[in-house]
């Protein structure tokens, strides 16, 4: 069994920075790609960066690249989700996701390639 915890969201205001962290634990962190998944009201769970078990691939969804940075410190079990020049539209219930398979590729930017999920944690921007 995997247990992933979100936290580091809250309220900010636009332009503003935030960093989420995702702590694991119950298997080999440091085998599975990680990805950070966001949900706004009424609307789907969307894919926002993922990056493989080496770190040595990062991925991001095209409306925050260049404003966000996935990362992960293996020793830590942890990742990270770095989140800069915050908008309104990136308000979100914003959840962390493990990948099932070690040592695998990226497992995509859909929900169906992740295993194992967060709660997740609010991050609200203002105008």
């Amino acid at each position: 069994q995997v247990q992933l915890v979100e936290s580091g969201g809250g309220f900010v205001q636009a332009g503003g920075s935030l960093r989420l962290s995702c702590a694991a634990s119950g298997r080999t962190f440091s085998s599975y790609a990680m990805g950070w998944f966001r949900q706004a009201p009424g609307k789907e769970r969307e894919f926002v960066a993922g990056i493989t078990w080496s770190a040595d691939s990062t991925y991001y969804a095209d409306s925050v690249k260049g404003r966000f940075t996935i990362s992960r410190d293996n020793a830590k079990n942890t990742v990270y989700l770095q989140m800069n020049s915050l908008k309104p539209e990136d308000t979100a219930v914003y959840s962390c996701a493990a990948q099932g398979n070690p040592f695998t590729g990226f497992p995509g930017t859909t929900t169906y390639g992740y295993t194992y999920w967060g709660q997740g944690t609010q991050v609200t921007v203002s105008s």
